[in-house]
Parts: C-alpha cells; structure tokens; sequence
C-alpha cells in the first residue's frame, strides 16, 4: 500500500495567504511563511502554493515569499501560478520549490509540458487543473470542462481528454480542482476524481471541497486518489495535521508520521 499524502494548500495573493468559495470571496488567512512553518510542525507531508493572482494579472510570482518559505520548512513544496515559460519553473526551482504547478499557461502551450520535463524531470512537473461541471457535449464529452485564469475563463476542452494529454506530454502529477466543490467543505467530486484515476497512470491529487476527516478517508477509500489537499478545514482549526493523520492510520491507510 503506498503512503497517501496530505497536502495543506496556501493560495498567495499580493503576498498574503487568503481562502474564498469557488474562487471568489477571498479572506485573508495569514502570511505564508507562518502558515508554512505551522503546518510543516503540524506534520504536513508537502505544501502546495499558488499565486492565484498571478495568472488572472498576468503577473509573474514574487520569488521572495517562495525563498522564505523554502528558508522556514524541511518537506517538499510547489509552487503554481503565473509560471508560462521554463524560465519561470527555473527561478520558481531555485528559490527552493521541489515542484512547479502549471495551469492556465499548459492549456495555452502544452509543449510547456514537455519541455519542463525534460528541463527538470517529470517528478518536478504538476499539472494543476481546474474543472467545472457542464452539460455534456462533443467538444466536453466527460461533462467536466476545464477553466483557466483563476477560474475565470472556460476552453470547451474536456477535462479526463486534457489531463491524458498532459500525462502523455510528461506531467509526473495532476492536481484535479474542483471549481464546484472549492471552498464549500461539502466534500471532494468524487465522480471526477473517479475517472480521473481510471484514465491515467500518474499520480493523483484530489482538490476541492474537504470539511471533515471523513470527506478525506472518502476520497482515498471511494476515489483511490494519491494525496488529498486541505485548506479550509486547517486554516480555520476545525481539525489539524495530527488529527487527520491519527484517524486515516485507524482506518487502516498507510500515512507518514
């Protein structure tokens, strides 16, 4: 059995960590460099920032905080937004991410997919996507369609389609947002995350929607993906690092101590 992960995740904006619901209604949750020194304490397995202003802005991310932050914390952590160029992922490498998280910018240019790999290794690549639910059709046969931008922007490209692209292209993982579920702690899409798992042989990371210990032992026992992301639920206190990690070991799943 392999380890499952948990993954806090930390959205950046101007420097400052911030939470909303389906990617609006943003509130400040604290500083980075904080927030990661408590949860690498905690007992988090890796941490995973995104700059969520850095793409709707066209800005790049500001390296500082990541310097920081790699500076405070001894476990792995990428960092996503704004990264459009192998340039971008080289900076983002050496202020101390152990990965970079490509979105907006892999759906615009896929080759960044391959050339990233093959700049860095495909265990530094993951793809980060953020999906909504639509009506089915022939250019979103799934049903689940992909947006970028922070969101913002529908492509009419079919999610499970794209996300094999990109495995196929060298992305090591993929980190699958639920746009429905973000925020609302009402539990992870398992439907999505479902076949999402059956369509590719890369790691998955399931995103969206976790309000309760017993969201996260769902989403590993019903969907099998590799690593679950927090955000809500440990910004806010309502459970911690140790409690999450004590209760998946009692369900029997195999977690890192």
């Amino acid at each position: 059995m392999l380890t499952k992960r948990i993954i806090p995740c930390l959205d950046v904006k101007h420097g400052r960590v911030t939470k909303g619901v389906r990617f609006a209604q943003n509130r400040d949750i604290g500083d980075p460099v904080e927030l990661a020194r408590k949860y690498y304490r905690d007992g988090a397995d890796e941490l995973v920032f995104y700059d969520i202003g850095a793409s709707p802005e066209d800005k790049g991310i500001l390296i500082d905080w990541v310097q920081n932050v790699a500076k405070a914390i001894h476990i792995p952590f990428a960092v996503g937004g704004g990264i459009r160029s192998v340039t971008d992922m080289r900076a983002v490498l050496l202020a101390g991410a152990e990965k970079v998280s490509i979105n907006s910018a892999a759906v615009l240019n896929p080759q960044l997919i391959a050339d990233g790999a093959k700049a860095f290794g495909a265990q530094c690549v993951v793809l980060g996507v953020d999906v909504k639910r639509v009506t089915a059709s022939a250019s979103v046969p799934s049903g689940f369609e992909v947006y970028i931008h922070g969101g913002r922007k529908p492509m009419y490209l079919d999610a499970l389609g794209w996300i094999q692209r990109a495995a196929e292209l060298g992305a090591g993982e993929v980190c699958v947002n639920s746009i429905d579920a973000d925020g609302t702690k009402a539990g992870y899409d398992l439907d999505l995350l479902e076949l999402v798992v059956d369509a590719v042989g890369i790691p998955v990371i399931a995103s969206g929607g976790a309000g309760s210990i017993e969201d996260i032992i769902s989403v590993f026992r019903q969907a099998h993906v590799d690593a679950a992301l927090v955000a809500s639920i440990v910004h806010e206190g309502t459970v911690t690092m140790g409690e999450i990690k004590r209760k998946l070991g009692e369900e029997g799943f195999l977690v890192r101590n």
